[in-house]
């Protein structure tokens, strides 16, 4: 059975179009809430975050009616990081999580990505089962089982407590002086405070969100203005996260970008040395085959998946491994967190530099990456995938005469 709604990351769309509209959520809130487990001790519990789109107050109030007339109770968290919610949700001992965001796309757009009570992105079977629940009519309970809806006041410090408790005790950024690009979206307040108490010189920028200037021109999307401003600083390095706060990017002293392909190379390469490392370093299709060559070399193995930070997870919890992401920053350190985090990830890169006392550039010795280019083919809904023994056989020809 095909989803009709669920995309690789939850339902996105254009805001007051189609499933993207104020009614559809109000349903999709409703048919998430009978769709959750139930016990007889206390009502079903269910965490809400969002971005900084102006659009989120009204999905953030269609969300909670239809929950509550499911008899969910909700926990408002506020502008908050979408991995930010997946941490709350399982330390909160939470049935489910909610995050309304549309990542690094534009205010224009707009979405809904679902939490396990784990903190873990939804199966396909359970997005199927919420479609199911969504052909039926919208359902009130009774009045007395209505659920609750309160906003958590200690959210921000819980997170940055959890950040701070993915580096060893004792770690120190020691005045290095970080330029951070917080896209105007949900890590606002969190990225700076937590560099800050970890004792970097920090300079902001992208702070400022007002509802429709989220990833306009600035975060992961738009690397640019942070080398621009890295560089007229004289900072050691730049850090820009992604409107939701799943992506981490980096630039180096002279302004030259990171990207997830770095950052795995970076840490596979410490942690196999400093025996950290377990099972293979997982990327996607897309990821450049010059790391996959470099990791090879240093007996590293490398492991792909379809695109997708899900599809990563899964990845590597079947091969049983801690490190894996994306090209695009989507960067997974399952030893730290149960999903993508751009703060944790970027504190990871900042561990292995300080411990080492070296740069970006210097501690990326030995990676050359192939020429690649990424080109997307309009395909029909019902195209075929090329997964037929002529294409299969090519790819993976062309896969061994690069690798």
């Amino acid at each position: 059975m095909t989803r009709k709604y669920f995309g690789t990351d939850g339902i996105r769309g254009r805001v007051g179009e189609g499933a993207i509209s104020a009614d559809f959520v109000l349903r999709l809130g409703n048919a998430y809430g009978f769709a959750l487990p139930r016990n007889s001790w206390r009502k079903p519990l269910v965490v809400i975050g969002k971005d900084t789109r102006i659009s989120n107050y009204m999905f953030e109030a269609a969300l909670e009616a239809g929950l509550v007339a499911a008899g969910v109770d909700v926990q408002l968290m506020g502008p908050m990081p979408t991995p930010a919610v997946a941490h709350l949700t399982r330390s909160l001992r939470a049935d489910g999580g909610i995050v309304i965001s549309a990542s690094h796309n534009p205010h224009s757009d707009n979405g809904i990505k679902f939490f396990s009570a784990s903190g873990e992105k939804l199966d396909d079977d359970t997005e199927l089962a919420i479609e199911a629940a969504l052909a039926q009519p919208f359902r009130t309970v009774a009045s007395a089982e209505l659920g609750k809806a309160v906003r958590t006041r200690d959210a921000l410090g819980r997170y940055i407590e959890h950040c701070k408790n993915a580096v060893p005790r004792g770690f120190d950024l020691g005045g290095l002086r970080i330029v951070v690009d917080c896209a105007n979206g949900a890590t606002y307040q969190l990225g700076p405070l937590v560099l800050r108490e970890l004792g970097a010189r920090v300079e902001a920028i992208g702070i400022d969100p007002n509802g429709v200037n989220i990833n306009e021109g600035v975060g992961s999307t738009h690397p640019e203005t942070l080398a621009a401003q890295v560089r007229a600083t004289g900072s050691d390095l730049g850090i820009a996260f992604d409107g939701d706060g799943d992506r981490v990017l980096f630039v180096d002293r002279d302004g030259g970008v990171c990207d997830g392909d770095d950052i795995l190379f970076v840490l596979a390469t410490d942690w196999r040395a400093s025996g950290r490392l377990q099972g293979p370093v997982v990327g996607t299709l897309m990821s450049n085959f010059g790391l996959e060559r470099a990791l090879n070399e240093r007996g590293i193995a490398f492991v792909r998946t379809k695109v997708g930070d899900r599809y990563v997870h899964q990845g590597l919890l079947q091969h049983r491994g801690v490190l894996g992401g994306e090209t695009s920053g989507h960067i997974l350190c399952l030893d730290r967190a149960n999903t993508g985090d751009g703060i944790v990830s970027a504190l990871q890169v900042l561990e292995v530099l300080q411990r080492r006392g070296t740069g970006l550039r210097e501690a990326l010795a030995g990676f050359q990456r192939v020429p690649q280019k990424t080109v997307n083919v309009r395909c029909a809904a019902d195209a075929k995938p090329a997964d037929a023994a002529p294409e299969r056989d090519a790819l993976a020809a062309a896969q061994r005469a690069v690798a």
